[in-house]
């Protein structure tokens, strides 16, 4: 939440400073680069509800809790970027069929060194803190921010076009602001629906196989199963223990197996881990076969 909303602060600041010399410049370029930090502010409103949904107890009818919210978030902050994207590249065509002058090219210039710094920063602080809690909405909306960064670089571009008296430039490079968040649209909306139809990154399941493997009493690692609800992950997993253990025995090396798996997920939260014999059709087949009648 600290992270959302010192990133929201610092975003907001930087498109108010930008909208201010856009509203006597006239420059399409920069008119989009402040739209887009505009976005990129007001994508942690929906991240912070969500978190805050997910700080809420489990209960009978939602049996995991709201931790899926955070998902839904991540959903809206990709169609906050598509509409962003799509509103940028009107605005740009709209100033190709009728161009305006663009004034002050040098605190276009300036304007655009601006935006990169306000996002760079943001886009670190968000991406540390995301992988640290393992929140891939908060890592993508970081990301979201660097890529805006660098187009703020392009208003730069726009700014000595306008300085040659080349005003074609500004709304070109505002059409190729649009286009360049395409390639991070795709992106952000392929992790946030990989999220919500419980994809996984397969080296946490090859991770958590070993850990399993490396308890003392399995024998084998049956079926995996991990999803991400929010920003930590549930586990459910087949082990196969020594088929002559007590119950008692081999709730023990369940346990131990479940132990271990959280140390190697850090944002494990809960594991169930089902134990059962080895080879244990035959094992049932052996003991049915002593049991029959001669």
């Amino acid at each position: 939440m600290r992270a959302l909303w010192i990133s929201f602060t610092a975003l907001a600041a930087t498109a108010a400073v930008q909208a201010v010399l856009v509203a006597f410049t006239g420059s399409v370029a920069l008119l989009g680069d402040t739209l887009h930090n505009v976005a990129d502010a007001l994508t942690a409103l929906p991240l912070a509800v969500a978190f805050l949904l997910g700080r809420r107890a489990a209960t009978r009818r939602f049996t995991y809790g709201l931790g899926r919210a955070e998902d839904l978030a991540g959903l809206v902050v990709v169609l906050v970027i598509a509409a962003s994207a799509a509103l940028t590249g009107w605005q740009a065509v709209e100033r190709l069929v009728d161009p305006r002058e663009v004034t002050h090219a040098g605190w276009v210039a300036a304007a655009g060194v601006v935006g990169f710094a306000g996002n760079e920063l943001v886009a670190r602080y968000r991406i540390v803190v995301g992988r640290r809690i393992g929140s891939a909405a908060l890592v993508a909306d970081g990301v979201h921010a660097r890529v805006d960064g660098f187009t703020s670089l392009a208003v730069v571009a726009a700014a000595g076009g306008a300085a040659l008296g080349w005003q074609w430039v500004d709304p070109l490079v505002g059409l190729a602001i649009a286009v360049a968040i395409v390639p991070l649209l795709v992106g952000a909306a392929r992790e946030v629906l990989g999220r919500l139809l419980d994809a996984v990154d397969p080296a946490l399941v090859a991770d958590a196989e070993q850990a399993l493997r490396d308890t003392e009493g399995v024998h084998d690692v049956g079926w995996v199963r991990l999803r991400w609800v929010g920003h930590t992950l549930t586990a459910e997993a087949d082990v196969e223990v020594a088929p002559t253990l007590s119950v008692v025995a081999a709730h023990t090396i369940a346990h131990a197996a479940e132990h271990r798996l959280t140390h190697a997920l850090p944002h494990l939260t809960r594991a169930t881990i089902h134990a059962h014999p080895t080879n244990a059709h035959s094992y049932h087949r052996a003991h049915l076969d002593s049991a029959a009648p001669r």
